[in-house]
């Protein structure tokens, strides 16, 4: 319940913040796919979606390096933006991700997470939407998974760890 209630405040602030606007989502993927569909239908305002897969490179290449294995096909140009991912963790992919979208010259650009890790930041990045604050510790649950399990639990939970492996959450 307390996840349905904070996404419905925010989908209340982002409606209110983009009033007469129409809102452009461009929506990281996998893990956010719950928390995108529950925004959306709390978001009283017509709205196109963009869907944007992003990676980190391959063993032995340098960590933070994105690859960007699906682009959002809409054109961004002169719209109001708003990221919608589902943990802000280091920054690095969110902050890469709006330079992205900066380059489509949107706008407005704004940034929408369901949780924040401000302890494991390693980029400076603020974002302007945040359903929970929550400490360093990894989660599962409502889209966010490990190893593909865990996705379709109605809940966020840390996950019991046996030999450096999520067992339950």
């Amino acid at each position: 319940m307390a996840i349905r209630r904070r996404v419905d405040e925010l989908g209340f602030l982002i409606s209110r913040d983009y009033t007469g606007k129409r809102i452009t989502i461009v929506a990281l993927l996998d893990g956010t796919i719950v928390f995108l569909a529950d925004l959306m239908r709390a978001i009283d305002h017509p709205l196109q979606i963009g869907l944007l897969k992003v990676s980190s490179y391959g063993a032995g290449t340098v960590s933070g390096e994105l690859e960007v294995r699906r682009a959002p096909s809409l054109n961004l140009k002169g719209r109001d933006v708003l990221i919608v991912d589902d943990i802000l963790d280091t920054g690095r992919t969110l902050h890469a991700v709006q330079a992205l979208v900066r380059e489509q010259r949107p706008r407005s650009l704004r940034t929408c997470v369901l949780l924040n890790k401000p302890a494991r930041r390693t980029v400076k990045i603020k974002p302007d939407y945040v359903g929970f604050v929550i400490p360093d510790a990894f989660v599962v649950g409502y889209g966010m998974d490990y190893a593909g399990h865990f996705r379709q639990l109605p809940f966020i939970g840390i996950p019991k760890m046996v030999n450096g492996k999520p067992i339950e959450p």
